[in-house]
This record gives C-alpha cells, sequence and structure tokens, in this order.
C-alpha cells in the first residue's frame, strides 16, 4: 500500500500532523488512535502494533530453548515459548527427579497477581500443593489453578517426572 501522508490522514480521521508525529517517534497513539490508524492502513490492530517484528511465526528450535538454573534439589526446567515483546503467556518443561519439589511450603508465590497456570503431565505422578491442598497427578493429568496462590509440586515416586507448564497472566476469576 502506497500512501501519502494526507491519503492516511483521509482514510483514518487522524490528522496529518499527529501521523507525522507518530512516524517520527515524537508521541505514542492512544489506542483509539492506534485503531484508526489501523484501520485506515487496513490492518487489524494487533497486525500494526507487531509492524516491527519478524513475522506471525516464531519456532524455538530445541537447543535454542532458554535454560533455568542448573537443578537445584532434583528440580531443572527450561522455558519453549519465545520472548516475544508483549506475550501473555509463558510455556515451560519441568523435569523433577524423585523426591525433589519445584519450591519448597511456605515460599512465596512467584508469579504475578492474577496469573493462572495449567500443568499437564507428561510422564510420572506429581503432587500438586496449592492453597493448603494436595492433588495426586498422573500420565496425562491436566490442572490449572491461580498461580499467585503459594504452590509446588513434588515427585513422590521412584522415577522422574515431567510436566510442561503454561502461566498466563491476567486478572483471575472472582
Amino acid at each position: 500500500m502506497d500512501l501519502s501522508l494526507r491519503d492516511l490522514a483521509e482514510r483514518s480521521g487522524v490528522s496529518a500532523p499527529m501521523l507525522s508525529q507518530v512516524e517520527r517517534g515524537e508521541t505514542s497513539p492512544t489506542m483509539q488512535v492506534a485503531a484508526r490508524i489501523a484501520s485506515g492502513l487496513e490492518l487489524r490492530l494487533s497486525q500494526l502494533l507487531r509492524l516491527d517484528e519478524d513475522g506471525a511465526v516464531t519456532v524455538v528450535r530445541r537447543d535454542e530453548r532458554r535454560k533455568g538454573p542448573a537443578a537445584v534439589g532434583g528440580h531443572s526446567y527450561e522455558i519453549l515459548s519465545p520472548p516475544l515483546p508483549g506475550q501473555r503467556a509463558e510455556l515451560s518443561r519441568h523435569t523433577l527427579a524423585p523426591g525433589a519439589t519445584t519450591g519448597g511450603p511456605g515460599d512465596a508465590p512467584v508469579h504475578e497477581p492474577g496469573s493462572r497456570e495449567t500443568a499437564v503431565v507428561e510422564s510420572g505422578t506429581v503432587i500438586l500443593a496449592c492453597d493448603d491442598r494436595r492433588f495426586e497427578l498422573t500420565e496425562g493429568d491436566c490442572v490449572t489453578f491461580d498461580a499467585d496462590l503459594p504452590h509446588h509440586f513434588e515427585n513422590p515416586g521412584s522415577r522422574a517426572a515431567v510436566l510442561l507448564a503454561v502461566v498466563s497472566a491476567g486478572l483471575r476469576r472472582s
């Protein structure tokens, strides 16, 4: 699309001087103005906000995963999702040696207020301790909980347990 500033101003209803200031980085548009600019460019607002990214698909190869600290107390993890700006969810893979935990009872929550966590057990058995309750989960089981509450996973078994977890930010239900 080859538009002049005046063409875009006419199509979007945003003044040419304002468009010029936004283009030069002198001001940041409100969401309403950004939505009007997106409409004038025949884009969705989400597309406009991602114009400086390399594309709509990001692949993280096995050897590109971000590793957590070296296994502490038999717990190791890696982040599977890419670190994209504005991303509101993170996927991680946790391995727990027999008897290991992801934290300890009474630890402060590590996730921001309003976060949710969904975990699926890939192999083995784990116990989720959350909000003074305990839930046994076996291979294939999935659980969702308010991740800003004190919680941890334990491996009570005699072999390693692996779980995948998605932590998403946002407001939890009331």
